[in-house]
This record gives C-alpha cells, sequence and structure tokens, in this order.
C-alpha cells in the first residue's frame, strides 16, 4: 500500500488575509487582532485587512461577503463571548461557530474561528494573550496553514 500524506505549510508569503473583529468586548478583540496580525507578519503575509463589526454574531455575514470578493486567501474571525446571566451566549457562539463552517464550506475559503467563548472575563483574558497563549494568533496560524494546503489541491 502506498501512502502519502499532505499538510499546509507556515508560510504566508504571497497570500492576502482578511480579518474580521467584533467590537463587543473590545479590550479581548484588540488582544486577539494584536495577536492575529502578528502572526500574520511574522510568517510573512503579503496583506491584511481588518473588517470591525458590531459583535461575534456580525461575523459570518462580513466573512461571507469578504469570501465573495475572491481577494483574500483566507479569513480569521476573531472576538470574544463571556457568558452572562442568561443562556444567551450559548445561542450566540453556536450561530458563529456554524455560520463561519457554512461560509469555508461554501466558498472554499479558509475560514478560521478565534472567538473566544469563555464563562468568565479571567478565562477570556488567559485565552486573549496571558496564560493560555493568544487565541487570535492560533486561529491566523491556521488560517496560513489552510491556505496553503487549499492551494495544494487545486
Amino acid at each position: 500500500m502506498e501512502k502519502r500524506e499532505f499538510q499546509g505549510k507556515l508560510d504566508a508569503r504571497g497570500r492576502k488575509f482578511a480579518l474580521v473583529v467584533s467590537r463587543f468586548n473590545d479590550l479581548l478583540s484588540r488582544q486577539l487582532l494584536s495577536g492575529a496580525l502578528d502572526c500574520l507578519e511574522r510568517h510573512s503575509a503579503e496583506a491584511a485587512d481588518v473588517y470591525w463589526v458590531a459583535g461575534a454574531y456580525e461575523i459570518p455575514a462580513v466573512a461571507r461577503k469578504l469570501a465573495a470578493t475572491g481577494r483574500f486567501d483566507g479569513i480569521v474571525a476573531v472576538g470574544a463571548v463571556i457568558r452572562g446571566d442568561t443562556p444567551h451566549n450559548e445561542y450566540i457562539n453556536a450561530e458563529v461557530a456554524k455560520g463561519l463552517a457554512k461560509v469555508y464550506f461554501e466558498s472554499g475559503v479558509p475560514v478560521t474561528f478565534g472567538v473566544i467563548t469563555a464563562d468568565t472575563l479571567e478565562q477570556a483574558l488567559e485565552r486573549a494573550g496571558t496564560k493560555s497563549g493568544n487565541k487570535g494568533w492560533t486561529a491566523a496560524l491556521a488560517a496560513i496553514e489552510m491556505t496553503d494546503l487549499n492551494a495544494s489541491l487545486k
């Protein structure tokens, strides 16, 4: 049996990315954006355009429009949704995740999920660059890898 493996390279040279950022929980979103931009710069991305939206719920709609333009090799979604007194956060988180997956499946443009879903502000801060790394960085790195893998599948 012949076995072959395929994996995207962590090289963003010549690639253009869109970052869709939630303004809600601004402090966290800015930290995530900073991590994502740092990752893209360190991996030599050609361009990174930042699009601000009101909240996490609006991210998939803008990601869909950006994917349809054909201008971007990958899309990175960042923001933070923190549990409150009601289950509202669960509905938001589920719809954002489903919406972003749908954009990826329908457009073929890699869309990565850098939206923190946390129970507390402390947990969210940890995931935005303190104890648990920066999920914006992680999402950007995944976008780099997937854009390269996608290009090799054409």
